[in-house]
């Protein structure tokens, strides 16, 4: 077995696939506000709130080293924050 998975259990097996799918959950909308030009529908609150728990989660994996946590989460702020910045530049 490749030196990559040894130690690797279901459990984390299904902590890093909820990470991806949750990382990537906003780039639709990202990808759609950017094609359109337009971000009306989308609620800043919303987005605020969200960025604000998901920069509590990469500090909560850090405090506990999970690495998992810690790197699907900084990509989700990431896509979340450029979310921010397209709602501000295409707002109407």
């Amino acid at each position: 077995m490749p030196d990559i998975l040894h130690g690797i259990t279901l459990i984390n097996i299904v902590g890093i696939v909820a990470g991806i799918l949750t990382s990537v959950s906003m780039l639709p909308q990202l990808i759609k506000t950017i094609k359109k030009k337009q971000s009306e529908d989308i609620a800043v609150g919303m987005l605020l709130v969200l960025d604000s728990g998901i920069a509590l989660w990469i500090w909560y994996g850090f405090l506990r080293h999970d690495y998992p946590i810690i790197i699907t989460n900084s990509f989700s702020l990431v896509v979340n924050i450029f979310m921010l910045i397209a709602h501000f530049k295409y707002k109407k």
